[in-house]
């Protein structure tokens, strides 16, 4: 675990923790390593789960899918991302989201029930531990609002231009990069991706934007569009 420290003390579950208090919390929670090769799930909606996930490293989707194996990508998870922690939680909730392995991965797991009790040995670091759940549960809910945002337009040039003015936003920039690729894209926005594709095409030749492939740059404002 000591070759992960330095992932995990800028994960923001460990946010303000030495690697000594970090060392300290993993021993105290049982913390267990496993790892995951790529396309494997690491949680499977129906499930139930006690543990949290932190990724050390790789990449994963947090998806939903039906019975006809049709795909909504909630969110994607980098290095450093936690996940499962709402429903590790909720003692009996039954998962509705799956957690795929983008690539070959491995994972932190972590019993929230432990995080959520009183530490026996009373560990200084354990409030902070607590206060950084709750804080990573509120960005989640701030990211499934801002995805309920860019789902809530009508048409697929409009969820796009939500979803790009957002990216701009966020990073600061007119010149920003996305973390998905086409057909990710496509799931996250619940569009067809031949008609996602359509529209950003005419949105290059128009003026508004140019792009290679998850590297994009907004060109011109809209005028008459809501970019929020």
């Amino acid at each position: 675990m000591e070759q992960y420290l330095p992932v995990l003390t800028r994960a923001p579950l460990f946010a303000g923790m030495t690697e000594e208090e970090i060392r300290s919390a993993l021993n105290c929670l049982g913390a267990v390593a496993s790892e995951y090769p790529a396309g494997s799930y690491i949680l499977r909606a129906g499930e139930h789960t006690e543990h949290m996930g932190v990724l050390l490293s790789g990449s994963g989707l947090i998806i939903q899918e039906d019975v006809w194996g049709r795909r909504n990508i909630m969110s994607r998870v980098a290095v450093g991302d936690s996940f499962g922690e709402s429903f590790a939680a909720s003692p009996g909730a039954v998962l509705n989201i799956s957690v795929v392995a983008h690539e070959d991965s491995r994972i932190l797991r972590l019993n929230v029930g432990k995080i959520l009790s009183v530490c026996p040995a009373a560990c200084g670091h354990h409030s902070r531990m607590v206060r950084n759940l709750a804080s990573a549960l509120a960005q989640k809910a701030l990211q499934f609002n801002e995805k309920i945002t860019h789902m809530s337009r009508r048409t697929t040039r409009e969820k796009l231009l939500s979803y790009l003015s957002a990216q701009s936003l966020r990073q600061g920039s007119a010149e920003f990069d996305i973390p998905y690729d086409r057909q990710q894209l496509a799931d996250f926005l619940c569009v067809e991706r031949a008609a996602m594709s359509a529209e950003l095409s005419k949105l290059k030749k128009e003026g508004l934007i140019d792009f290679r492939r998850s590297h994009f740059v907004i060109l011109s404002p809209i005028a008459g569009e809501d970019r929020a």
